[in-house]
């Protein structure tokens, strides 16, 4: 039995520790970022807003992130999250800039969390002080126990409702802290889930946006299966009409030579010649289609050094910076290795490029890859493009490709995965 205590008090002070730090961010945090959202969208109409309006946005949306992860880390309260991504054809300049703010001031999802701002430094804040209150309180109370309540001899100290003035009541104050902190003990972490709670009604989207955003996940799993699907009869065709049919007309040419060994040794000398190269070209497609299914590079050394080996093998001059502090998962870094791959091969083919320039780095929960070339532009992700593949094969775990490619160039192709790194 004296364990279980021991622990139930380990987890109401770190409960309680956490709610002390969590209420320094709703009011450094959300009363900074409402107040900064307030003059941005007031300063739209001077022109100013438009300029800072998507930087407010952005560091509002990452506030509100790590608020998703805290409660999903502390609580076990899940907050979805649902933006609306920017469209790929988004331009550059102020034109954007304006676009970028309308598009994020039409986001249902941006007034969610100016709202959850806020309810974060209002009733939030309360709660989180309640939390840790009850932590703390306690020991003024034993305090005041302790001989402190002789400086309120002369007057009157109030303990909540307990008048403090004499050692009596010092003690009742002392008891008082007591069964405050016996209460803290079992109420602290359902208050701090309730301050979770409290996020998701405001943070969270409605029935409607959820709706609409399974469809989504749907239609991008049934792109992945149909893409499965179609990646498996592209290897079921390699393997007929190539290593297989090799490996048949090499036993077919071991029969013959077992037929002529004896009868006419050079001509079966010759077949085995011939059955040699056979054994060597079907290994060699073996391994390229190996390869093609996941890179051996990929599996052993990571992301990063994969792209930077499928640069080396491109006819054109490639240079490829890497910023990963570790490894996402398998599916992720397969998909993400193959869309760049991809992205290679259509400046390679279609670009009239002489450089190209990879970028990949993870920041805030998301993979960013982006592919440049100086060649003549034009590209667009339209229906049985290369790019359109890219995108089908991003769509399988929510990620998002955007393409820049004025005539004339460059030609910019951005990636963004979410995904973590381990």
């Amino acid at each position: 039995m004296k364990q279980p205590a021991q622990s139930r008090v380990r987890t109401a002070m770190l409960t309680g520790g956490r709610a002390f730090v969590l209420s320094f961010a709703c009011i450094a945090g959300s009363v900074t970022l409402f107040v900064l959202s307030v003059l941005s969208i007031t300063f739209i109409l001077l022109g100013i807003g438009l300029v800072t309006t998507p930087w407010v946005m952005e560091a509002v949306r990452r506030h509100a992130d790590q608020r998703r992860r805290l409660a999903a880390t502390w609580s076990d309260v899940r907050i979805p999250a649902y933006y609306r991504p920017f469209p790929k054809d988004v331009r550059a300049g102020f034109t954007g800039q304006v676009e970028r703010t309308t598009l994020l001031l039409k986001d249902p999802a941006t007034w969610r969390d100016l709202r959850w701002l806020l309810l974060d430094m209002t009733a939030g804040f309360v709660l989180l002080v309640f939390t840790f209150a009850l932590m703390i309180y306690p020991l003024e109370g034993l305090v005041l126990a302790a001989g402190l309540w002789r400086v309120f001899e002369d007057s009157t100290y109030w303990y909540t409702f307990v008048p403090v003035d004499s050692q009596a009541t010092g003690l009742a104050a002392a008891a008082l802290g007591i069964v405050l902190f016996v209460v803290g003990l079992w109420a602290s972490q359902p208050l701090l889930r309730l301050h979770f709670v409290l996020a998701r009604s405001a943070l969270a989207p409605t029935q409607e946006e959820l709706a609409q955003r399974i469809d989504r996940l749907t239609e991008t799993r049934h792109e992945a299966v149909d893409t499965a699907a179609s990646e498996l009869r592209r290897i079921e065709r390699d393997l007929h009409d190539g290593a297989q049919a090799r490996l048949v007309a090499m036993g077919m040419n071991l029969g013959t030579i077992e037929a002529l060994i004896e009868k006419d040794p050079a001509q079966a000398k010759k077949l085995l010649a011939t059955a040699r190269a056979s054994s060597a070209e079907a290994l060699t497609e073996l391994r390229d289609l190996v390869r093609g299914i996941h890179p051996p590079v990929l599996a052993e050394r990571g992301l990063g050094d994969a792209v930077k080996a499928l640069s080396l093998r491109m006819p054109i001059t490639s240079e490829v910076t890497v910023e990963l502090t570790g490894r996402a998962e398998a599916p992720v870094e397969s998909a993400a290795y193959f869309a760049v791959s991809e992205a290679l091969t259509n400046v390679v083919k279609h670009a009239d490029a002489d450089r190209i320039w990879v970028d990949m780095h993870h920041a805030e929960g998301m993979l960013r890859i982006s592919v440049t070339d100086n060649g003549k532009g034009g590209a667009a992700a339209g229906s049985g493009s290369g790019l359109s593949g890219i995108e089908r094969r991003l769509g399988t775990f929510d990620g998002v490709l955007a393409v820049s490619s004025p005539a004339g160039g460059p030609t910019m192709v951005t990636m963004e995965i979410p995904c973590a790194l381990s």
